[in-house]
């Protein structure tokens, strides 16, 4: 009899310990500052990849990986979307002929997890990555090594299961038969489209938004195709989220005005991007490089605009090519030049282990995991982006010039404070002789070389740089 009363308070006793061990893992997070600009200056972004990062794809391997992560000199992890993926119209292909996983034999369909970008639900985890306490664990331990977290958002559309289309289809965009559609002008078929015109879906987009910031501590987003989305909803929603705590915004986008007052932190360097190409194939020259920085920095963008600069991402690696394909050996010196521009440079999962394919993007694929050349040469300059003055990107930036010099060259001369840089590129095919219209002692970043500027010409290989630094 007393077994059989003592086994309720044991229970209670049980529970309340197992609750009291999941609220302290939910909380045992290392006080980190909130965001800052300072911060911004200095920081490299890194695009993890959960499915395709280790070979179980789950939070916890990559968890395991973040101290070798934070040794590239990241202090941002932007997670693609780490929510459910929807079962209905679920793809297996992309592109125009794109086909859905129930359209193959049904023996064939399990290998087809969909695209990360057609979420069911926004406030859940996918199941595939482990658990809501396997995610508090990531945050965790990106917190402890002072690296912030945000994550990618999709607000233009939801997969076919979200539970929108059942309570609430006013929320999408209907044709004239009344019918929900996909978002116009794509082959996006496995997701429907928001209808932004919509004052109540609009507050609960947001309502889902504050979830992760007031329950699980995130620093902010990467905001899907933002220019897609009206501009009067960030104008509404961003001043909400941050008033919850202060946010790290970053646009899928290229329009200055998402940049304006307090809306977006960071937006796309899109042309930039397909410029890095287009050298890389001889199909831009040295005089293009010139006239797209004068262009963006003193034109487009205001001062403060900070710009992400990137030679992969998920979207390029799987569709476009790898950086092999895209860029042939001209890999470091283009992405050399994505971290002397002003602005944040990326690094997507697999770049530090010298990803050489195309990650699938429905199906389950992996990264390599050995270090190389490009884990070396990217610890190396990201060093030199958090600690060099000179390389400042935020909004605060440090100063950008063009140097003279011949046509087939480009001389950057970044200064803040007392640090000056140099980035000396030949984008020709020939080994060139230039003289440098500057003077003074320098030092080679990649050699180490002690380097008087000023008084003999400097001979540069075809596509080959320098990085002086003061």
């Amino acid at each position: 009899m007393k077994k059989l009363l003592l086994a309720p308070f044991l229970f209670l006793f049980i529970f309340s310990c197992v609750t009291e061990k999941k609220d302290t893992l939910k909380n045992s997070s290392k006080k980190i500052s909130p965001i800052s600009n300072s911060d911004l200056e200095t920081a490299v972004i890194y695009e993890a990849n959960i499915r395709q990062y280790s070979a179980k794809g789950t939070f916890d391997e990559f968890t395991k990986d973040i101290p070798e992560i934070k040794k590239l000199g990241v202090k941002i992890i932007w997670l693609m979307p780490i929510f459910p993926i929807s079962e209905t119209k679920r793809k297996a292909t992309g592109g125009p002929e794109s086909m859905f996983a129930s359209e193959f034999p049904e023996e064939q369909q399990s290998k087809y997890l969909g695209s990360y970008y057609a979420v069911s639900d926004f406030t859940k985890i996918n199941p595939e990555f482990g658990t809501l306490q396997d995610f508090r664990e990531l945050i965790k331990s990106a917190h402890d090594n002072g690296i912030y977290v945000i994550l990618d958002w999709v607000p233009n559309h939801t997969g076919w299961d979200h539970k929108w289309l059942k309570t609430n289809p006013a929320f999408y965009t209907q044709n004239e038969k009344g019918d929900i559609i996909h978002p116009k002008d794509t082959d996006w078929t496995d997701v429907a489209d928001l209808n932004y015109k919509n004052k109540d879906m609009q507050e609960a987009m947001i309502a889902d938004m504050k979830y992760w910031i007031q329950n699980e501590g995130i620093d902010g987003f990467r905001c899907d195709v933002a220019g897609s989305v009206p501009t009067t909803f960030w104008q509404s929603a961003i001043p909400i989220l941050r008033a919850e705590k202060e946010i790290f915004m970053l646009a899928e986008a290229w329009e200055p005005e998402l940049l304006k007052g307090d809306l977006f932190d960071m937006a796309y360097a899109w042309d930039g991007h397909h410029l890095l190409n287009n050298l890389a194939k001889g199909e831009s020259t040295a005089d293009d490089l010139k006239a797209y920085i004068k262009q963006l920095y003193f034109d487009r963008y205001e001062k403060d605009d900070i710009l992400m600069n990137f030679v992969t991402n998920h979207d390029e690696n799987s569709w476009n090519g790898t950086v092999k394909e895209r860029m042939g050996d001209h890999v470091e010196l283009l992405t050399a030049l994505s971290y002397v521009l002003p602005g944040m440079p990326l690094i997507y999962s697999g770049q530090e282990y010298d990803l050489n394919h195309r990650l699938k993007f429905f199906e389950k694929d992996s990264i390599p995991k050995t270090k190389g050349t490009s884990f070396r040469y990217l610890e190396k300059i990201g060093t030199l982006k958090n600690t060099y003055l000179a390389l400042n990107g935020g909004k605060e930036s440090a100063s950008l010039e063009i140097l003279e010099s011949d046509q087939e060259t480009v001389i950057l001369k970044r200064v803040k404070g007392d640090k000056t840089l140099l980035f000396i590129s030949n984008f020709s095919k020939n080994s060139i002789k230039l003289k440098v219209p500057e003077n003074g002692s320098f030092t080679d970043f990649i050699s180490n070389d002690k380097i008087e500027i000023g008084k003999d010409s400097m001979e540069i290989g075809s596509f080959q740089y320098k990085i002086l630094v003061q």
